[in-house]
């Protein structure tokens, strides 16, 4: 076995790992959270952190990608150039912040905004400065000492979040957890890689390298917050803060199978096929085949499994305020599938220097999610809102699937076979809920969530 073989496949190993808990952690915290605050302040956050997700987005010019992707991505100059440039950036997502909180409140009529987006803001101007320590681990597929410096910040900052619910139950909590994961993310990382340490510098040909490998990207990761918030974008105007928290609670637990998913991909696949991007591609193709089918056939089964009995778990286990996430879940869960499809692929793109692919997808995704939630909303209530988020990232599957088949990469007919390996695990599984007397996932959608609010006072 070669030595980048297994580097990837610890590497998957620790990833799979670490995400399974995080997300024990993430949905033990959810837990506990739902009990103490109400479900408005989660979507007050989630509203602001829409914002704040996406003006970080709209600066992103790739440097983690790069410092993995670029042949001098362990010079010191290189490495302290994009130090640098990590700085500045900062600097700039956290003045848009304070420019964009009055508008925002304004639009969104909720006056909390404007004191709520500038203290989130201060993590942002903490995070500026942490180190390019993980980059570097990542570009050499040292996972574990990632795992333990990301779960050891998700624990230390969960267990100030409730702390502080316990004796307040009021946003500062979630606000306290959000900013001790900023300032020991900050000093942790400059210890993750003892006697290297990043200090001002400005190279011209290493900025411009980033900046050359990043346009795409940038492009791209505007596009990604466009389709990935444009649900709460359009779900904002549409919902009660309310509404919105409890949607928020149903897509987090939902999209853990994906958030794995995305970890593998850019963890292991973007580096692991980085290192082998100079193989001719139909070498290079088989190669993926092979080791795509360890992933996605595990998914299938275990996916299934969770679309059909995840509403059991929100019934069981959150109180009777939360029960509308009970038959979102399933649905956001089932559009989990094509997502990961393209998402392990769309890193074989990157990997192959080929991001425009991934930039014309996204806006394809935003333009379909924009237009397919006030339609959905309007024939089918908040249950066809919800069906528009989970098909919305189709278009990114296809222009995927156009770009692979163009750079002799196409994986096609292996995604057809284990698409329906997938719907047939589903099937059978749905099938024997019902036939034992447990009906489907969606039975306890209210006949209120089928009818736009605005039709009811007509």
């Amino acid at each position: 076995m070669s030595s980048e073989k297994k580097l990837a496949i610890k590497g998957a190993v620790w990833t799979i790992a670490s995400y399974g808990s995080s997300q024990v952690i993430r949905f033990g915290s959810n837990l506990i959270l739902t009990r103490l605050l109400l479900p408005e302040l989660f979507g007050l956050m989630g509203l602001a952190y829409v914002f704040i997700t996406g003006i970080h987005l709209f600066t992103d010019i790739g440097l983690t990608p790069s410092i993995i992707q670029n042949k001098r991505g362990e010079e010191p100059e290189f490495l302290n150039t994009a130090w640098t440039m990590q700085i500045i950036r900062s600097i700039v997502v956290w003045l848009f912040l304070i420019l964009i909180t009055w508008p925002v409140a304004n639009f969104y009529e909720e006056p909390r905004l404007l004191w709520l987006i500038p203290i989130i803001s201060i993590n942002t101007l903490i995070g500026g400065f942490k180190s390019t320590a993980v980059a570097t681990l990542e570009r050499k597929m040292t996972v574990k000492p990632v795992v333990i410096f990301e779960l050891g910040i998700q624990f230390v900052s969960t267990v100030v979040m409730i702390v502080w619910a316990w004796f307040d139950r009021s946003i500062w909590a979630i606000l306290a957890g959000g900013f001790s994961a900023s300032l020991i993310e900050l000093v942790w990382s400059h210890l993750l890689i003892p006697g290297k340490s990043n200090r001002f510098a400005w190279d011209r040909q290493s900025a411009k390298e980033i900046f050359s490998y990043g346009k795409w990207i940038f492009l791209s990761t505007i596009l990604f917050f466009l389709c990935s918030q444009a649900d709460r974008l359009v779900l904002g105007k549409i919902f009660t803060l309310t509404m919105l928290g409890i949607y928020g609670i149903a897509f987090t637990l939902g999209d853990m199978p994906r958030q794995v998913m995305i970890a593998v991909a850019s963890r292991v696949i973007f580096p692991s096929i980085s290192m082998l991007a100079e193989l001719p591609r139909e070498e290079l193709r088989a190669k993926i085949l092979k080791n795509r089918n360890l992933i996605l056939i595990p998914l299938a089964i275990g996916l299934a499994i969770f679309v059909s009995f995840g509403d059991q778990l929100i019934l069981l286990l959150y109180r009777k305020e939360y029960v509308a996430a009970s038959w979102m879940m399933p649905i956001l869960a089932l559009g989990i599938w094509h997502t990961t499809l393209h998402n392990l692929m769309g890193s074989c793109l990157l990997a192959v220097g080929k991001s425009q692919y991934g930039a014309m997808g996204n806006l394809a995704t935003f333009l379909s999610i924009s237009i397919g939630i006030p339609v959905g909303y309007h024939f089918m209530g908040n249950l066809g809102a919800v069906i528009a988020v989970a098909v919305g990232d189709i278009p990114t599957y296809l222009v995927t699937t156009y770009g692979l088949w163009k750079e002799g990469l196409t994986c096609f007919w292996q995604d057809l076979q284990l698409t329906v390996l997938f719907l047939g695990v589903l099937g059978s599984i749905l099938w024997c809920r019902v036939a034992f007397g447990f009906g489907l996932p969606i039975d306890k959608i209210s006949p209120m969530d089928l009818i736009p609010i605005n039709q009811l006072f007509q």
